[in-house]
């Protein structure tokens, strides 16, 4: 017979509530997967003004050669910039996470020492540390932009050839490159290429980073050069010593809107060295 008034039973009463528990912690579960999935995400007002400049960062590749990016260090110093490049753990052959932590420490410094914010140009390898960075460390509300450099962010099938056939010469650094790896895989998840203005630029004529175009960003400015050079023949390593790269570097790092470009010639002329 039904309960005088339509009532509910006191064990009908219980299911219900645990059925509107069980529907509260799925609702809370799938909302932190589709957070998760997007990655940081960064408070438009955090961002560094984009007219404010501070010192630029200059991150070395896998082997952490400082001198390789003097030539491009001093063109930039010749613009009227503070630079600084940084000396990796390791030799940038390590754990690429104590790479960030020194990208990181180095931000932090100049931040505390009261710049506004910190530009960050990734050469190689260092791109990727660059990324992770951004990924890990709040970096998109410590920089103001990013520009990397021939850098495997989609991994090169060169660290993975090397893993695979002679692991002994493929350290730490080299494996983490592999495309598929654990770092590159976060790096994907965390979609740093929208999260501040990034400049992306490589050359069809690398033979280290293969292909080529794991350079390519999504939501960043990406540049093969030879789509304003064509014919240009720039190699992995001459990079940071090539003129019209250079000339894309200093526009990028200008406070004007992050869409360099322009004719080979001027960027050429932009980036020679001063005389």
């Amino acid at each position: 017979m039904p309960r005088h008034g339509g009532g509910v039973s006191p064990r009908r009463r219980l299911l219900l509530a645990l059925v509107g528990v069980l529907v509260l912690v799925g609702v809370v579960l799938v909302g932190v997967q589709v957070v998760a999935s997007r990655g940081p995400s960064v408070d438009p007002s955090s961002r560094p003004e984009q007219d404010a400049l501070g010192p630029v960062l200059l991150v070395p590749g896998y082997g952490g050669s400082q001198a390789s990016l003097e030539p491009l260090a001093g063109r930039i110093r010749a613009s009227g910039r503070t630079v600084k490049v940084l000396a990796l753990e390791g030799d940038g052959t390590g754990d690429l996470s104590a790479q960030v932590d020194v990208l990181d420490a180095a931000a932090d410094t100049a931040l505390k020492g009261g710049a506004p914010s910190v530009d960050v140009v990734g050469y190689s390898a260092g791109g990727v540390v660059a990324g992770l960075w951004v990924a890990r460390d709040d970096g998109a509300a410590k920089a103001r932009r990013v520009i990397t450099l021939g850098a495997p962010l989609d991994g090169t099938t060169l660290a993975a050839a090397g893993a695979a056939t002679l692991p002994s010469a493929c350290p730490v650094a080299c494996r983490q490159l592999a495309p598929g790896s654990a770092q590159l895989a976060e790096l994907a998840r965390a979609r740093v290429g929208t999260l501040l203005p990034w400049l992306s630029i490589w050359t069809t004529g690398d033979e280290t980073v293969t292909p080529p175009d794991s350079a390519r960003l999504d939501g960043a400015v990406n540049i093969p050069l030879q789509s304003l050079c064509p014919g240009a023949q720039v190699d992995h390593g001459s990079l940071p010593r090539d003129p019209a790269v250079a000339g894309l570097v200093l526009e990028g790092l200008s406070t004007a809107r992050l869409d360099p470009g322009g004719d080979c010639t001027t960027l050429r002329a932009e980036g020679a060295p001063s005389s």
